[in-house]
């Protein structure tokens, strides 16, 4: 319970923070920097990324879809915009995140989607409900990644997609320095498995 508390603090103070949607779509001065700094990345790379992250997302998607964590929804109320036949679930352990998302979601009119607030680890829905369970940075905060595997799979209908992306230690040296040193201290990441 103490590393899931660590995390709403974390969270809790980045949701109701700008600065988050800038640096996690490398769009703002102090985003480009972070993306650059610390993932070595630029915007249109970091573009990229996101775009092959949700690849598995069929164009005019009109199935069932849970996506954990939401966040706020920077990256995928846009996108929700052209599955208006979706029925589309967004979940978030951090009700402050998730208000930045459904704000995203009014402002865009968006009136396909369901917003709970929730743990990955222990989801409240039927075996075998989605289509398609996306994922955007998510599972390295996580603090119980198999319970967290073991629900996405256990909701996710056969022959239903799971995609999206996450952080993978070892991969790169700097991004690691930050993560351990920083993003883990904060509450941000749990890379321990």
């Amino acid at each position: 319970m103490e590393r899931k508390e660590a995390i709403r603090g974390a969270y809790r103070m980045t949701g109701g923070n700008s600065f988050y949607d800038g640096m996690i779509t490398c769009s703002t001065l102090s985003g480009k920097a972070v993306c650059r700094l610390v993932w070595a990345m630029n915007k249109a790379e970091n573009d990229a990324y996101l775009e092959k992250a949700m690849s598995g997302i069929p164009e005019h998607f009109s199935g069932k879809l849970l996506e954990v964590p939401v966040g706020t929804g920077i990256l995928t109320m846009p996108v929700y915009q052209t599955m208006p036949e979706a029925d589309i679930t967004c979940l978030d352990y951090s009700p402050d995140m998730m208000r930045q998302a459904q704000e995203k979601a009014e402002h865009l009119q968006l009136k396909n989607i369901t917003f709970r607030q929730g743990d990955v680890g222990a989801l409240s829905y039927a075996d075998d409900t989605f289509d398609i369970v996306l994922s955007l940075n998510g599972f390295h905060a996580f603090p119980d990644k198999e319970a967290a595997y073991r629900e996405v799979f256990r909701v996710l209908r056969p022959g239903g997609t799971f995609c999206g992306c996450f952080y993978v230690m070892g991969e790169h040296k700097r991004a690691d320095w930050f993560v351990r040193h920083i993003y883990e201290k904060a509450g941000f990441f749990h890379a321990a498995l």
